[in-house]
C-alpha cells in the first residue's frame, strides 16, 4: 500500500490566537506559514489552515448515531490506540468538556473504534478516534 498523501482542509476561527493556543499549545501542532487572516497547522502531518472568519465558524448541527448527537460538520483523526488514549488524557487534563466523552463503540464488532468530539474554542468539531485493529477503518 503506498503512503498515504497529506491532506489540506481550510476551516473558519473566531480568533486566530485562541487557535494558536488549541491547535498549537494543546495539540502540539507545530505552526506552519501565516498572516493576519490564517494560519497554518501541522496536523498530524496534514495541513490545516485556521482562516479569520468569526461569521462562519461554529456551525452545530448534530445528527443521530449510536445514541448520541453526532456533529455533523467535523475533522479529526484516526490514531493508534496508545495515541488516542494519550490524547485523550491529555485532554481531560486540560478540563476539556467533550460534545462526546472518550469511549469504545461497537464493541466486539465489525469496526470497534475508540472515539471522542470536542470542540476548538471557536465552535468547530472534532472528532479523534482509534482501532485496535486499524484494517477495520472501512469494515462493513
Amino acid at each position: 500500500m503506498a503512503a498515504l498523501s497529506p491532506f489540506h482542509l481550510a476551516f473558519p476561527v473566531t480568533s486566530l490566537s485562541q487557535a494558536r493556543r488549541f491547535y498549537g499549545d494543546l495539540l502540539g501542532c507545530p505552526e506552519g506559514r501565516s498572516s493576519e487572516d490564517w494560519v497554518d497547522f501541522d496536523f498530524f502531518g496534514h495541513q490545516i489552515v485556521a482562516h479569520l472568519s468569526p461569521q462562519e465558524a461554529g456551525q452545530n448541527a448534530t445528527s443521530a448515531v449510536d445514541g448520541h448527537n453526532v456533529p455533523v460538520r467535523h475533522f479529526g483523526m484516526v490514531l493508534d490506540m496508545p495515541q488516542w488514549n494519550a490524547l485523550a488524557d491529555k485532554l481531560r487534563a486540560a478540563g476539556t468538556k467533550f460534545v462526546i466523552e472518550p469511549y469504545v463503540r461497537f464493541k466486539g464488532e465489525v469496526g470497534e473504534q475508540a472515539t471522542m468530539f470536542l470542540h476548538d474554542p471557536c465552535g468547530n468539531a472534532l472528532e479523534f478516534k482509534a482501532f485496535a485493529d486499524r484494517s477495520q477503518l472501512f469494515a462493513k
